[in-house]
């Protein structure tokens, strides 16, 4: 008797993991298709982030460069220490991590749109601030070796990854969007730019920042 129902309870054991097995499988013949496509998108948009967002805002703080401050600045940030210019690439999320609570702070109170300002801009002011860091330290991080191996087998990978990216619709679109919207900010800006060097040499009595007059 006991072994005719340990078989019995075998058997509905197996049932149930193949009717189990079953609706997975058909489950996910259902959501491949719109899963996939999310991933896509979510991973065109990092794709997008890096070219329209990171190198960017890398390019602008390399402008301000120029002047001697921030150059004598960048030079002492280019000579530090492998595992001290670790920590700097930390530096400006730390410390600009506050104005993020107080991004916060103003969304609970249902100050909205200030709230959505200061966090944009404290993000890429931080992401500003990591990407020209990790530029001008990356020599003394690739002296760290869990950091160079980890590099050496990220960036290969990410390669592929947006190689097979770029070949997408998500991403083909993405670029004429970019080209579209990058068209009507330098239309914009070209409106706005007489009117902003007469103020601002009006309040100043200097004439426009070159990288604001390119």
């Amino acid at each position: 008797m006991t072994k005719r129902a340990w078989l019995a309870i075998r058997r509905a054991a197996v049932i149930v993991l193949w009717v189990i097995r079953e609706l997975l499988r058909t489950a996910w013949s259902i959501a491949r298709g719109p899963i996939i496509t999310a991933l896509n998108v979510i991973a065109a948009l990092i794709v997008l982030f890096e070219e329209w967002g990171w190198r960017p805002l890398s390019d602008f703080i390399a402008h301000l460069a120029k002047y001697a401050p921030i150059a004598a600045v960048e030079r002492w940030v280019a000579g530090l220490p492998p595992y001290a210019a670790l920590f700097t690439i930390a530096l400006p999320t730390t410390l600009l991590l506050p104005l993020k609570f107080v991004a916060v702070w103003l969304l609970a109170n249902n100050h909205f749109a200030t709230a959505t300002l200061l966090f944009l801009g404290a993000k890429l002011a931080s992401t500003a601030l990591i990407a020209r860091i990790f530029i001008l330290t990356k020599p003394a991080l690739m002296r760290i070796a869990w950091f160079a191996r980890a590099y050496d087998w990220f960036v290969p990978w990410k390669d592929a990854l947006f190689a097979q990216i770029r070949a997408s619709w998500v991403w083909r679109y993405g670029r004429m969007v970019k080209t579209r919207v990058k068209l009507e900010l330098t239309r914009a800006w070209a409106r706005m730019k007489p009117r902003i060097a007469d103020r601002w040499r009006r309040w100043t009595g200097l004439e426009l920042p070159r990288v604001l007059r390119e």
